[in-house]
């Protein structure tokens, strides 16, 4: 059976046929995860900090109902600036092409398209996971059942604490994934740099979590890897005031009947405002700290390929 693959821009597939370090980013960040134009500097930021740590960057998203892996600036702009665009799980993207819409890929979506594209090394800003009070909704990312059987390694600042980190944690365990913390033993919080909880494994270089990345593969277990990059310690912010914030919010939501994917979107928002613009500063930082991380890693897999 033949799969579908995204259309790659020239830089990609020129980068892919050389065997070349490739880095995929997600687009929901651009079209649901921030304001404009912020959200069109930060993609622009992070596809410029994958190139000067050696990588090719390759956003990943749909454009009137195309897969896509390397979008070129002007389309960039676009899909910042795009009104009628929805946010596409894994689930979602045969409709979107069917009805030839333009998508934000979510994090899932994101995993399943680069592995389809031939490339293995994925930043994003953090990954969705088991929903606080999962056992009466049942909300539970794609996210993480994606990394159950994608072979894509997950660059992130760990889970935001608007989730339960430890049935997330749980939930990974469950689905064979392995949680690789970079030069920590603990487990980020997304604005935070500690969640309170261990991650499995802690490993001090790129080139470890590449080499380990590698003979993962050998094994053929089929799943990704979820590598955890704590937020950098001048952009953290305080335990105190981002779970207070959090909490307002998620009250919020729960008072309004927001759920689903509607969900985190209104958290991010929601959190943006009441920390009147200190968890957006947070994120942009962390994103492009995650893409500088996935390069290096992107760069050291690529030799393990041509050797």
């Amino acid at each position: 059976m033949q799969l579908l693959k995204p259309r790659l821009n020239k830089e990609v597939a020129d980068a892919i046929a050389k065997g070349g370090p490739v880095v995929a980013l997600e687009s929901t960040i651009i079209t649901h995860g921030m304001p404009y134009p912020a959200n069109l500097e930060t993609a622009k930021a992070v596809e410029a900090v994958v190139r000067a740590t050696g990588a090719v960057p390759a956003t990943i998203a749909v454009i009137d109902g195309e897969l896509r892996a390397g979008i070129d600036s002007d389309e960039l702009e676009q899909l910042a600036q795009a009104r009628d665009v929805v946010k596409a799980s894994g689930r979602d993207l045969a409709v979107a092409m069917v009805r030839k819409q333009t998508a934000g890929t979510t994090v899932s979506a994101t995993m399943l398209l680069a592995d389809l594209a031939g490339i293995e090394i994925f930043a994003t800003g953090g990954v969705g996971g088991v929903h606080r009070g999962a056992e009466h909704t049942f909300d539970i990312s794609a996210d993480l059942t994606e990394l159950g059987r994608t072979k894509t390694a997950v660059v992130c600042a760990g889970v935001k604490s608007i989730l339960d980190i430890a049935k997330t944690l749980e939930y990974l365990e469950t689905q064979r994934v392995p949680v690789i913390a970079y030069g920590t033993d603990d487990f980020p919080a997304f604005f935070t740099r500690k969640s309170g909880y261990k991650a499995d494994h802690k490993l001090d270089s790129a080139a470890e979590i590449a080499k380990a990345m590698w003979l993962h593969h050998q094994f053929g277990t089929g799943t990704g890897l979820l590598i955890a990059n704590p937020i950098p310690e001048a952009a953290a912010l305080t335990p105190e005031f981002i779970d207070g914030t959090i909490t307002d919010a998620v009250r919020e939501a729960e008072e309004r009947g927001i759920g689903r994917k509607e969900l985190t979107p209104f958290l991010l928002a929601r959190i943006n405002e009441l920390s009147k613009g200190e968890s957006l500063k947070a994120n942009i930082e962390l994103v492009k700290n995650n893409a500088t991380l996935a390069s290096k890693m992107a760069v050291a897999y690529s030799a393990f390929k041509k050797a």
